[in-house]
């Protein structure tokens, strides 16, 4: 690769895919300059959403030991690099590509592992982390307070007797 300024992107995606947890690989031939402004907008707080070369793209994949696009790398590709909740991404692409089928998602890598079109359909059917969070947190109170509860009567009933024991040395 002697031409600097291909060294410098295929740097720049190297850079992308490190910094990266994860990504995913579509085909947007037929879309509108509006509709990836649209799409990208859809991506913006969890993701940057770039066009790519091909050659360019396989080659610093591979560089970067992600295997999840060879062979994949065709016709006009761009590929959201995941800096937030990968779900939320997966959700807006595919949500997108229902109105939209001139995207086709392809592939992408997730934590390491590569994700063919249903693995990536599967991650977008999960709920958000915030939700999952939010119904731990519940899983959690609603166990305390049965707990509670549990103990509580036992314990009121221990505080009783030692207040009746006091009651009774002091009168005594």
């Amino acid at each position: 690769m002697a031409n600097p300024e291909k060294a410098a992107a295929v740097a720049e995606l190297k850079e992308l895919f490190s910094s990266s947890t994860a990504a995913v690989l579509t085909e947007y031939r037929g879309l509108s300059v509006g509709q990836l402004q649209e799409l990208r907008k859809s991506v913006r707080e969890n993701a940057q959403y770039a066009v790519v070369k091909n050659t360019l793209t396989e080659i610093a994949a591979r560089e970067s030991g992600i295997d999840a696009f060879e062979g994949k790398m065709e016709g006009p590709s761009a590929i959201a690099f995941v800096h937030g909740d990968a779900v939320d991404v997966a959700k807006a692409l595919r949500d997108f590509a229902k109105g939209n089928p001139a995207l086709v998602i392809k592939a992408g890598y997730m934590d390491g592992a590569a994700l063919d079109e249903d693995g990536i359909k599967k991650l977008a059917d999960l709920e958000s982390r915030e939700v999952l969070l939010g119904k731990l947190a519940g899983a959690f109170i609603g166990a305390q307070s049965k707990a509670a509860a549990t103990f509580q009567a036992p314990l009121s009933k221990a505080v009783r007797t030692v207040e009746a024991l006091r009651e009774k040395q002091e009168a005594a």
